[in-house]
């Protein structure tokens, strides 16, 4: 579970990530990546956002898909040298429906590393 002051939550902010941040992608994922260099002191670190549409499948594929990138993406904020003032916008494509947890961790991983 990520903790609260590394989620993304605002409608402006996942806009603003999308349009305006790195997109790397893979198999199973799209990661965007915007650094806001101006808001370090109140973002508290770098936060996360997901997508998962209903490509990915019904909703029981939705949510269990959402669980794998919530632990995938907080493990990559331990792990990653990731700046203080970043936001990352993970979008599911409809591979990761069926895709496995080290599947989706490693395009995680990979695609967050390759967006910074």
């Amino acid at each position: 579970m990520l903790p609260p002051q590394h989620r993304l939550r605002s409608t402006a902010a996942f806009g603003r990530t999308v349009k305006k941040g790195r997109k790397k992608g893979s198999a199973t994922v799209v990661a965007y990546t915007l650094v806001d260099k101006t808001s370090v002191a109140s973002v508290g670190g770098p936060r996360v956002g997901l997508i998962v549409s209903k490509a990915v499948g019904n909703a029981v594929a939705r949510h269990h898909t959402s669980r794998l990138l919530r632990h995938a993406s907080a493990e990559a904020l331990r792990s990653l040298d990731i700046p203080t003032g970043a936001h990352i916008v993970l979008r599911a494509l409809p591979a990761s429906g069926n895709a496995t947890y080290q599947e989706i961790k490693a395009d995680v991983h990979s695609c967050i590393r390759r967006s910074l």
